[in-house]
């Protein structure tokens, strides 16, 4: 029996890939349009309903709160599973280094406690829902998330930015594999609890890792700019916010996924690197030095 999942934000990082992953699994994929579409009459008949609706830092505030209410409504109108990228945002600063399904939700940050409301909104809606939680987004190309827009932005020149302590490890998720995991838990919703969280382990990895892994030589990125930037840049104020991540030692929990997915085999962390610098460097020249530390 063919199923059909509904896209929101497919025009994003995390939405494209989704719908990459179901095509490929053979599901229909519908992609919602919000200047033209409804969402309670686009969900009608879907199985899946994935929320890749991802404001702007500046705008989290405003806009979660209400995407949370529209989505919730669709999807009890519908019957559908929403299925949730997770983030590490909701455990907050002084959190333990490794992060399980059953680390307390105790960010106190803005940005932390607006994620931590969305799912407990989703928790206590009754709405099936699965949270997929990853690290820091590893692309097959440029989406302007930090690790190509500021990490590997220079890397055609042979540099290497990094924004904190580059000895320090660190969550990544390889959108293609964290997206062919979700689309395996969607296709075994019926069987999960109605509101399933899960990690998604990924690589961990410091700067230098990283680093060696390129045959690049690693920098410190320097923040100065973006706090001279505060009087006049919104977005500032909440990159700083989230600063104390890239110099907190922080890595995934994936046991409770690996027993549901025992077969789930992940790309090495040196080809995903590969793919995802591919656009900034000549693949044929790259110098992989063996394997990472994930």
């Amino acid at each position: 029996m063919t199923q059909t999942a509904l896209i929101l934000g497919a025009t994003g990082r995390f939405g494209r890939n989704m719908a990459v992953a179901f095509e490929a699994a053979g599901w229909v994929v519908h992609t919602f349009d919000r200047k033209t579409d409804d969402l309670e009459t686009s969900a009608q008949g879907v199985d899946v309903i994935v929320h890749g609706w991802n404001p702007t830092y500046d705008r989290w505030a405003k806009d979660v709160p209400v995407l949370t209410k529209r989505v919730i409504a669709a999807a009890k109108s519908s019957g559908a599973t929403v299925l949730i990228p997770g983030n590490v945002y909701v455990y907050g600063i002084d959190a333990p280094s490794a992060f399980a399904e059953d680390t307390p939700h105790k960010a106190e940050n803005p940005l932390g406690r607006i994620r931590c409301d969305m799912e407990a909104n989703f928790a206590a809606s009754g709405v099936r829902t699965i949270v997929l939680r990853g690290g820091d987004f590893l692309d097959s190309g440029p989406t302007g998330n930090w690790f190509d827009s500021v990490i590997i932005k220079n890397l055609s020149k042979g540099r290497f930015s990094y924004p904190g302590d580059t000895d320090i490890r660190h969550s990544w998720a390889y959108l293609p594999d964290m997206c062919r995991a979700f689309v395996m838990l969607a296709e075994m919703r019926d069987t999960l609890p109605v509101f399933t969280m899960l990690n998604y382990e990924g690589y961990t990895l410091s700067g230098q890792q990283m680093a060696a892994i390129l045959d690049v030589p690693v920098g410190r990125m320097n923040w100065l700019p973006l706090y001279v930037a505060l009087p006049f840049w919104k977005l500032a104020r909440h990159l700083i916010e989230m600063r104390y991540l890239w110099n907190k030692p922080h890595q995934m929990d994936g046991s409770a996924l690996r027993a549901l997915l025992p077969d789930f085999v992940e790309t090495p962390a040196p080809e995903a690197l590969l793919t995802a610098t591919s656009f900034q460097i000549n693949p044929d020249k790259a110098m992989i030095r063996g394997r990472a530390t994930v």
